[in-house]
């Protein structure tokens, strides 16, 4: 009897093993939920989803103060990576708000990828969450320009601007327009606001992107 229950058990942790290799993130999403088991969040909070430049954000909390903040983003995301993690990083929270940066990665990661693709991939996040969230606020914050991706900016100003007619047609949504916040007057990537990596920002950053998320987070 023990011996099988051992059998069974080794044969548990070689498919969870497979499986973690196989679903990009999925060791990403088990420490979200072993952090809720140790610290269950709040319900009714407003979560942030998507890439890097919100999984970096590890003090997001101490720039809004007054809000409840879940950040669950991680690092490499694309849309359809989200969309594909939303039941274990969106619903249990029942949120109030959910807010997304993302696609970013979607561009950098196929040449090939058009804006238009882009907008496609976030209308179906987006209908998901609305399919079981009907009532709650979503915002967008517009794919960022940054140095290392400059190649991208063209793209990356076309889906942005896709993506607010979209919202635009949509209930209780909010575009958050970053994208030019971060550009000298002449039309230049500011090289200020990045960490030396020239794709994620500093403190100066994410100042800005306090500032232009603020006014749409809700109380």
């Amino acid at each position: 009897m023990i011996k099988n229950i051992i059998i069974l058990f080794i044969a548990f942790l070689s498919v969870t093993d497979l499986f973690s290799q196989e679903k990009p993130f999925w060791n990403d999403i088990q420490k979200f939920k072993e952090s809720d088991r140790f610290n269950p969040p709040v319900q009714k909070a407003i979560v942030f989803i998507g890439s890097s430049s919100f999984a970096m954000w590890h003090d997001v909390q101490d720039y809004f103060p007054g809000y409840t903040i879940i950040n669950r983003s991680f690092g490499g995301s694309t849309l359809p990576d989200v969309t594909g993690y939303l039941n274990d990083i969106v619903f249990p929270y029942h949120p109030k708000q959910v807010v997304i940066y993302c696609g970013d990665n979607d561009l950098a990661n196929s040449d090939t990828i058009t804006a238009n693709e882009v907008l496609q991939r976030f209308k179906l996040l987006f209908q998901k969450i609305r399919k079981q969230l009907p009532s709650i606020s979503i915002v967008y914050v517009s794919i960022k320009p940054s140095p290392s991706r400059k190649h991208l900016m063209t793209k990356a100003a076309q889906a942005n601007i896709m993506i607010q007619k979209y919202l635009k047609t949509q209930k209780n949504t909010s575009f958050v327009d970053v994208y030019h916040k971060m550009l000298n007057k002449n039309g230049s990537i500011r090289s200020d606001i990045f960490l030396q990596d020239e794709l994620h920002m500093n403190a100066k950053g994410y100042a800005i992107w306090k500032q232009a998320i603020l006014p749409y987070l809700k109380k």
